[in-house]
């Protein structure tokens, strides 16, 4: 499977895994578990080192579709996502632009900066 998603009631925080080729009906089913397991409110660290995104520009407006209507799930916690390779840093851009308004989401190129960050965020909100 692609796309590894650990959610962790305890720790309350999401951790994905991209290993292979993910595409857009695999994105769908992560926010649909999110939303079954009651994660949306979780800090999510999503770890494209590993593998690829394949995002159309069709499939970028239907997710931007998707995440207009898990805005009902608020609140949602902050994304932290890391993407090294040019195709990745590309397609994780277009995303932060289009979920940016509705919850905090930042691009990184290191693990540790991305958890850095999801920890600072949980600090202000705490």
């Amino acid at each position: 499977m692609p796309l590894q998603v650990s959610i962790d009631h305890e720790q309350r925080f999401v951790h994905v895994a991209v290993s292979g080729v993910v595409k857009l009906p695999e994105v769908l089913d992560y926010y649909h578990r999110l939303v079954v397991e009651k994660a949306m409110r979780y800090p999510k660290l999503f770890d494209a080192t590993r593998g690829e995104v394949e995002l159309s520009a069709d499939d970028l407006m239907e997710l931007a579709a998707w995440v207009s209507a898990y805005a009902t799930f608020d609140p949602r916690g902050p994304v932290a996502i890391v993407a090294v390779s040019d195709a990745n840093t590309a397609v994780m851009r277009l995303y932060v632009t289009l979920s940016r308004s509705t919850r905090p989401v930042k691009l990184f190129t290191s693990v540790v900066k991305a958890r850095g960050w999801l920890d600072d965020q949980l600090r202000s909100i705490a």
